[in-house]
């Protein structure tokens, strides 16, 4: 219950909660199945990301954390069907991560701080990426490790031109980089965790007893490979639902 008894989610929200994770779900596997997802090389981006991101900032931050979690979960079983990996990672990564985005999407920034942040945030992941490369040059390979810094800088590219170009979104755009970053971290600590006392399904790569710059790859890579369609589809698609229907965003709620 919230203030004064009042439920946490009210009926359009607990219905908005499922049509997020139908969708999320849906187009999740989809994505995995290569039909919706875009594979460059050995590369497989995740677009649907922008689904719970759009629920977050339009319904609240519950809606797209429960959305989120209870879509991943839904996903995770028609493709690795292991419920322990779905429930200790997957889950928690989605929920923490979008509810980021639907807490942090409501509050007011400048500019300035904006373009300082998520400008702070690129530049840390290609120095680290570097660093991968110099620490590990056995395991990462120049090849690998190109690939790395292309998509960073794409990525780069994507925040700092979102947070330029669409100032109206400042908030939006933080918040899903401080999400992403939150979820991506929760990811790639609780693969490496999970890899130390289990086999990892076939379907996301298989094995056990991961080295813990694992971790490190599993989070970068999957920010990387995420923020650009949360920050480019984001403001065209929450445009269009605002347009629509002007009073579903109440902001500080």
């Amino acid at each position: 219950m919230g203030k004064a008894g009042r439920p946490l989610l009210k009926p359009i929200d607990v219905a908005a909660t499922a049509f997020c994770a139908s969708l999320y779900a849906g187009f999740g596997y989809l994505a995995w199945l290569g039909i919706v997802c875009p594979v460059v090389g050995i590369v497989r981006f995740w677009p649907v990301v922008i689904i719970p991101a759009v629920f977050a900032y339009l319904f609240g931050p519950l809606v797209g954390g429960l959305g989120a979690a209870i879509g991943i979960f839904v996903s995770d079983m028609l493709i690795h069907g292991d419920p322990l990996l779905s429930l200790s990672v997957g889950v928690p990564a989605n929920f923490l991560g979008f509810y980021t985005v639907g807490y942090l999407s409501r509050r007011e920034v400048r500019a300035d701080q904006a373009i300082f942040m998520g400008t702070l945030v690129a530049s840390g992941l290609l120095l680290t990426i570097g660093a991968l490369g110099a620490w590990l040059p056995e395991l990462i390979t120049p090849e690998v490790e190109l690939i790395f810094v292309i998509v960073c800088l794409i990525s780069f590219i994507a925040v700092v031109l979102a947070l330029c170009i669409t100032p109206k979104w400042k908030s939006y755009h933080l918040a899903c980089t401080f999400g992403l970053l939150l979820g991506s971290a929760v990811i790639g600590v609780g693969v490496w965790a999970y890899s130390q006392f289990f086999v990892l399904p076939k379907a996301v790569g298989g094995g056990s007893g991961l080295p813990l710059w694992a971790a490190l790859v599993w989070f970068i890579w999957t920010f990387l490979t995420e923020i650009p369609f949360m920050l480019v589809l984001g403001p065209p698609i929450l445009e269009a639902c605002l347009r629509a229907y002007p009073n579903l965003v109440r902001r500080g709620a």
